[in-house]
């Protein structure tokens, strides 16, 4: 996924799809309780949060980047917004909550979608992404190696939906990397497969349905 250079890191760009809305979400995790499937979840013009109890993940990487976030349903009205991208070739993921809340005009009433995972067997991904505008976690690594991120010219963005590195921004890889008590505010997540093991999806307008 990376290639190592003297004095910095090069990172590859990747694309982040977005899905337009919490009940196209909520569909995603029904298909994926019932197999490994690629999967991606973000909602149109939102942040989510999501916590877990232990993350662990091997070919970890972490840089800046750009996420372009379609403020409508329609995808007509758009804006950038910098986000920090972490990536694990593979991660098992215990105790996994993600919620998203969303203002439901017609009801005058904030809707929150929960979903749970990994109580009893851990969750599974391979080639995950998250795209975090805030992470609170204790965290290990192994074999950590800090630099800067360089633009690949060779790999520019090959239209408008595609997001890459910030040239010149901090990054860090590392062979492996354990995150307790994780807490995060997320615009979207990505996987070349994700496996949501013992899978629970409530709807409600509780606020304490909300991860944190």
């Amino acid at each position: 996924m990376e290639s190592q250079v003297r004095g910095g890191t090069r990172w590859k760009r990747f694309a982040v799809v977005m899905v337009p809305s919490v009940l196209a979400t909520a569909a995603v995790g029904v298909g994926l309780a019932q197999g490994a499937l690629a999967a991606s979840f973000s909602v149109s013009g939102q942040q989510f949060k999501v916590t877990a109890g232990h993350l662990h993940g091997e070919g970890f990487a972490q840089y800046g980047g750009v996420d372009t976030v379609y403020t409508s349903t329609k995808g007509d009205s758009q804006q950038p917004v910098p986000v920090a991208i972490s990536s694990f070739k593979n991660a098992t993921i215990t105790k996994m909550c993600q919620s998203v809340a969303t203002k439901i005009p017609i009801f005058n009433k904030t809707v929150y979608l929960r979903l749970d995972a990994g109580r009893d067997k851990p969750v599974t991904a391979e080639n995950l992404y998250i795209d975090v505008s805030q992470l609170d976690a204790d965290a290990k690594f192994t074999n950590i190696d800090i630099g800067v991120a360089v633009q690949d010219q060779n790999k520019g963005p090959a239209n408008k939906d595609e997001k890459t590195t910030l040239p010149g921004g901090f990054a860090q890889q590392a062979e492996s990397a354990d995150l307790y008590g994780v807490e995060q505010t997320a615009w979207a997540t990505t996987a070349g497969t994700f496996t949501l093991n013992g899978l629970s999806m409530r709807l409600g307008t509780d606020a304490k349905m909300e991860c944190y």
